[in-house]
């Protein structure tokens, strides 16, 4: 069971494929997950990351317009270098290469499809924890901050 932390993150799929959203959108209701959204036009990434705001994505590598490694070359100067901005990369591209490449790009994590719904939703929960704590000591940071600069 999810806490309501969890439940409330908000999570940005971005997928060219309908079937897929709708997968994804699937195993996320079925964990109680509420605030999701999905897109399958990449080239809507950039708009609908900064409108929505989400607290992770979802993220397909092979798209037309714009690939994975374009939206997360889009998305990386408007994610501030401070912050913990997870993007879990799935993609049907098995190639070391490629794998290593999202990492070094921005991706958080890798899943190859098919992929193993459990497999995902852990990674997913793993992400959203720790964003979480990453918000949570920067909460912390920003309070001793202030007592400081008070005295």
């Amino acid at each position: 069971m999810l806490n309501s932390e969890h439940q409330s993150a908000r999570i940005l799929i971005i997928d060219d494929q309908p079937a897929n959203t709708l997968l994804l959108e699937g195993i996320l209701e079925e964990e109680d997950y509420q605030a999701y959204r999905s897109i399958t036009d990449s080239r809507q990434a950039l708009p609908v990351f900064l409108e929505y705001q989400p607290d992770l994505i979802l993220l397909d590598l092979q798209m037309p317009h714009l690939n994975g490694f374009d939206v997360m070359n889009q998305l990386r100067p408007r994610i501030p270098s401070d912050t913990f901005f997870p993007i879990l990369v799935l993609t049907a591209d098995i190639n070391p290469e490629t794998k290593r490449q999202a990492l070094a790009e921005g991706a958080t994590d890798f899943v190859t499809k098919p992929f193993d719904a459990t497999e995902v939703i852990l990674r997913i929960r793993n992400l959203l924890q720790t964003r979480a704590l990453h918000r949570q000591l920067q909460n912390q940071n920003q309070i001793l901050d202030e007592k400081v600069r008070l005295r």
